[in-house]
């Protein structure tokens, strides 16, 4: 690895401190930003800039919310955050009349005359959709897929025509908002064949820039897993390693993914172990991990991936040159 690209394998932004019912993104020292993160971030910004939505479309693991966070940190605006949800409606983005508002007023300063006055007005109650278009904030509305599409009809003329429309006697009868120019949003969602996930209308997909997320390369995802959990880049590299290789068995399998990497790595720090063939902590940390179902590898309809992880991390440490660990490190571990 080149010092350059030492240099671009910085660790960056994204913490979030929660204001009522929007988010500030702040830095923080758990994000890495390698040359892969930052072109992703890149082109995100200039689509933004412009004025168009963009939408981070791909697996789950492959960092498209925490990207979100990241680049809409880097506006230096508010965030408002709506997860996608089947029960919604669209007045749980945009609002709805939440109750009647009733005064009554009685004159009776001469007794013999009486005098009586009453109004009742209609209570509005702004949801987040609405209030990021008002205050020109951003929206990041993760997994957006998975609300009903008749949900997201509001966004199409926001997108489009910058207006909001409203029900009748909302807002002070208006019928409709301007949306903000320094509105933006960004979008996340999973494939299709994801339990939960509609198909979105083309209308709504035709008003978004898609960028497709894979996992991530293999320098990021040892970026990631060093700064979660503190091993060292070696035993990194090797978690890593057995993650990838085991990507490749399967049908239509993106299992695992970097949450096992920075699982996997954390443990091994928590317990003082090492990626190494002989750390019995390594190995049953890996075999629990990894050993999904998801990858639908089986022999007699029983499930082969504990049998595939044991081959990977022989195939990943046979290439390369260990020391025996110590007996009393052996010993040790074993006792854990």
């Amino acid at each position: 690895m080149s010092g350059e690209q030492r240099k671009r394998a910085a660790v960056a932004v994204v913490k979030v401190e929660s204001r009522d019912d929007q988010v500030a993104p702040e830095a923080s020292p758990e994000f890495v930003e390698t040359g892969y993160v930052q072109d992703l971030s890149q082109r995100a910004l200039a689509y933004l800039a412009v004025g168009y939505p963009v939408h981070f479309a791909g697996p789950a693991g492959t960092g498209k919310t925490t990207l979100a966070f990241h680049v809409a940190a880097q506006r230096g605006r508010p965030v408002v955050l709506i997860h996608g949800d089947d029960e919604f409606a669209s007045s749980d983005l945009v609002g709805r009349h939440s109750g009647y508002r009733k005064q009554r007023l009685i004159d009776n300063y001469i007794h013999s005359v009486l005098k009586t006055e009453e109004s009742m007005n209609v209570t509005w109650m702004d949801n987040r959709l609405t209030m990021a278009c008002k205050d020109g904030y951003t929206l990041i509305y993760d997994e957006f897929t998975r609300s009903r599409p008749e949900a997201n009809n509001a966004l199409l003329s926001i997108l489009e025509e910058k207006i909001l429309n409203l029900p009748k006697m909302s807002r002070g009868g208006d019928g409709y908002l301007e949306v903000h120019p320094e509105f933006r949003a960004i979008f996340t969602s999973n494939p299709e064949e994801y339990a939960g996930v509609h198909k979105t209308q083309d209308a709504l997909m035709d008003r978004l820039i898609t960028v497709n997320l894979g996992h991530f390369d293999r320098e990021t995802e040892v970026q990631i897993a060093m700064t979660k959990s503190g091993l060292s880049r070696l035993d990194a590299e090797i978690i890593v390693d057995v993650v990838r290789e085991l990507r490749g068995f399967g049908v239509n399998n993106h299992r695992p993914t970097i949450r096992a990497c920075i699982a996997i790595a954390k443990i091994l720090a928590h317990q003082g172990a090492r990626a190494h063939k002989d750390d019995p902590v390594f190995q049953w940390a890996c075999r629990d991990v990894l050993n999904t179902d998801s990858a639908k590898v089986t022999r007699g309809g029983q499930s082969l991936m504990g049998e595939k992880v044991g081959e990977v991390i022989d195939t990943v440490l046979g290439s390369r040159s260990q020391t025996p660990l110590r007996a009393g490190e052996l010993r040790s571990r074993a006792k854990e």
